[in-house]
Order: structure tokens, then C-alpha cells, then sequence
């Protein structure tokens, strides 16, 4: 058998006497590019103690870079073909401290990453502009900490980004326009902030989730919003004006939510003739007119389980609608609705369908309960504050509604829809 030129301990031997950098890059098949930027994320991000053990091991605790192969042992590293393709910075555990710190412009260095997340902590300061040199980046999601400062700019050239979610920090600034046109950006969340300004009016991305809830933002709705967006939430802002005609364009919208805003005007009628929306919030605006009858021999659109739609605290006045019967729950308390209320719901809270029907502080007249039918226990129904006296044992209203169960006498007469 011929001998190999090299025997087993010296080759070793050679491989110990190597730099660290290339030494470790042959060891673990790691870039020493990537485990340089490695070292410089834990220099720049440190654990928090946890509350229960905090004497215990944090996140960093398996970054060894003694390791023979960071790749495989490095909690939240994960790599292909000796290169770094998933960062996750943090455990992600509900009781887990996070990290503190701040982010490092070496992640850039990670070229060949398309997942960076942050799990919740206190990470504090800017996001590196030079995470716009991650041109293979698929998801960024820097959530839940205590970054500052405005988008970078340069996130506009990651064009390959799917999601990007930079909620609960403390980010302020503009929406950078162009950050709505990347190509492939299907989720954008950029909710519990401090943006100001309008929503940017070209939208081009085709989103399917937009969340900007509980910013600064004012202005009105965009005239167009991409028809493949699923879920949007606008909550919590200065958005005024009507609902322009963009939303007619939004056919496969499940979930919309523009509550607590300056909306005002009617709602259009297409938000109740939807049948892939089952979660309508609009409360705590300005909205006025009537809530569209029910068409004639057609059965409510909205309905079914987990189904939720919420106009209260609006000028919604009239006579009640029987279109949203069958809706799980419904609130349409703090408006101005007058008459009774249509069968369908009594149906539909005693047969359960209905499980929260909430028509407080209205002017409601009647509730056709027939005498000694009873009510499911699990209902929740509130009919406080209107012109009539609620059925006895019907009753099942939250502390704010008060202890009066009807209107003073002389409200009811005067009270005339518009």
C-alpha cells in the first residue's frame, strides 16, 4: 500500500498553526468574512439577565467561537455551504429578557443572509443603512425593541425582501415611498411607532398584509390599494375624510380595521356585501347615514365563526339593519339607531350564532323576545341606554355602559333620523 504524503498529526499540526480566522474557516466550513461579522455582533449586542435565573445562561452562551463549527452550534445561526443565511438574535421565548445594545453595521458582512430577525428586547439606535446591502434578504423583521431614527432609505433596494416588520420600536419619519414599490413585498408591518405623515399614494407592492396601526399618520386613504391585500389595519391614527372607492378594489380582504381615526362620511356599501370579509372594525370615528337593509330574499354576508364587526362610537342612525345577523360578535353601541331590533338577531343570539351583541346608548325601542324564551348563558347582550326597559335577566353589559337602563323619557320623542 503506497504511504500518503502526509500523515494524520501533521496534518493537525498544520491546521493549529493556521491564523484563528482561517484556521476556524477550515474547521467549521465557515466564510471568515461571516465569523468576523459574528465576533462583532456579540461584541455589539449583549444578553439581558433573566428575572428568574439571572446568573443563567443568556442567548450568547453557545457562541463559542473556540467551536469547531459555528454553523452547527451557535444558537441562531444558520448556514449553507459556509455562509450565513438565517440570523435569529434572541431566544423568542414569552419569558425571555431579549437582548440589549445595539445593531451592528457588520451584519451587512453577511451577504448571503435572507432572514435577519430581532426578537423582542431593548436594542436601541438606528437601523444600519447598510442593511440595504443584503440583496438576497427574504424577511427582516427587527420587532418589539427600542430602535430609533427613520427607514433607511436604502431598504428601498432589497428587492427581494417578502417581509418587513418593524413594529413596537420607537422609528419615526415618513414611509419612504419607495419602500411600496419593491417587487416582491408581501408583508408590511409597521405598527406602534411614531411615523407621520401620509401613507405613500402608489402602492405597487403586492401586498397581502399592510399593518400601520398606532402611528401619527393623517391625510386621507390612498386612491388605490394593491387588490391582493388580505389584512389591513390603519388603526389609531389622524386619517379623516371619506372612504374613497380604493377599498372597492379589495376583494380578497379578510380583515380590515381603520378604527379610532377622523373618518367620516357613510360607509360604502361594498364593506357589507363582501363575503370574504369576517372582520369589519370602524368604531371610534365619525361615520354617519344608515346601515344598508338587507336585500330581499338574500341572507347576511357576514357571518360564521370568529366573525367580528365593530361600528360603534359613529353617528349611525335609522332604523336597525338586519344585515349583520349572524355575525359571532357585533357592537353597535354609541350610535343613534332607533325601532326595534330585527328578529334575525334574537334568532341569532338564541340559536348561538351570536355570541356578543352590544346595542347600548342607542335609541332603541323594542327587543322582540317572545315571553318566556330564554337566551343562551354564554351570551353577552347589552341593551343599556335606550328608549325602552331591557328585558329582565337579558342584561349582561360591561361596567363603562352605567347603572341607568333606559333614557330619560324625554329623549326618545325628540330624537328624529336625519
Amino acid at each position: 500500500m503506497a504511504e500518503t504524503p502526509f500523515s494524520l498529526p501533521l496534518i493537525l499540526l498544520l491546521v493549529l498553526s493556521l491564523p484563528p480566522s482561517l484556521s476556524l474557516q477550515l474547521q467549521g466550513n465557515i466564510s471568515a468574512a461571516d465569523l468576523q461579522a459574528l465576533r462583532v455582533i456579540k461584541n455589539t449586542l449583549t444578553d439581558l439577565p433573566h428575572r428568574r435565573s439571572p446568573s443563567g445562561p443568556g442567548f450568547f452562551s453557545t457562541w463559542d467561537f473556540s467551536s469547531l463549527d459555528p454553523c452547527s452550534s451557535f444558537s441562531g445561526v444558520v448556514c449553507d455551504l459556509g455562509r450565513v443565511t438565517i440570523l435569529s438574535l434572541g431566544t423568542g421565548g414569552s419569558d425571555s429578557p431579549g437582548l440589549a445594545g445595539s445593531l451592528p453595521a457588520a451584519i451587512s458582512d453577511l451577504s448571503e443572509l435572507t432572514q435577519l430577525i430581532l426578537f423582542p428586547g431593548i436594542v436601541t439606535g438606528p437601523i444600519p443603512p447598510q442593511l440595504g446591502y443584503l440583496r438576497n434578504l427574504r424577511v427582516l423583521s427587527l420587532t418589539n425593541n427600542r430602535l430609533t431614527g427613520t427607514i433607511p432609505d436604502t431598504l428601498s433596494a432589497l428587492f427581494r425582501l417578502h417581509t418587513l416588520d418593524l413594529s413596537h420600536n420607537q422609528l419615526a419619519g415618513i414611509i419612504p415611498p419607495t419602500l411600496t414599490k419593491l417587487p416582491d413585498l408581501k408583508i408590511l408591518i409597521l405598527s406602534s411607532n411614531q411615523f407621520f405623515g401620509e401613507i405613500p399614494a402608489d402602492i405597487s407592492s403586492p401586498l397581502l398584509h399592510l399593518d400601520l396601526k398606532s402611528n401619527r399618520l393623517n391625510g386621507t386613504l390612498p386612491r388605490s390599494l394593491p387588490s391582493s391585500l388580505r389584512y389591513l389595519s390603519l388603526s389609531e391614527n389622524s386619517l379623516w375624510g371619506p372612504l374613497r372607492d380604493g377599498l372597492d378594489s379589495l376583494s380578497e380582504l379578510v380583515y380590515l380595521d381603520l378604527s379610532v381615526n377622523l373618518f367620516s362620511g357613510p360607509i360604502p356599501f361594498s364593506l357589507f356585501s363582501r363575503p370574504s370579509l369576517s372582520s369589519l372594525l370602524l368604531q371610534r370615528n365619525s361615520f354617519s347615514g344608515k346601515v344598508p337593509p338587507l336585500p330581499e330574499h338574500t341572507s347576511p354576508v357576514m357571518y360564521g365563526v370568529g366573525s367580528v364587526v365593530d361600528l360603534s362610537h359613529n353617528n349611525l342612525y335609522g332604523e336597525m339593519s338586519a344585515i349583520f345577523a349572524g355575525v359571532e360578535t357585533l357592537f353597535l353601541n354609541n350610535n343613534r339607531l332607533i325601532g326595534s331590533i330585527p328578529v334575525e338577531y334574537v334568532k341569532s343570539v338564541r340559536s348561538g350564532s351570536t355570541t356578543t351583541l352590544y346595542l347600548q346608548h342607542n335609541f332603541i325601542s323594542g327587543f322582540p323576545l317572545e315571553a318566556g324564551a330564554d337566551l343562551p348563558d354564554t351570551a353577552a347582550l347589552c341593551l343599556s341606554y335606550n328608549c325602552m326597559e331591557p328585558p329582565v335577566g337579558v342584561q349582561s353589559c360591561p361596567a363603562s355602559v352605567g347603572a341607568s337602563l333606559s333614557r330619560p323619557p324625554w329623549q326618545c320623542p325628540l330624537l328624529k333620523s336625519p
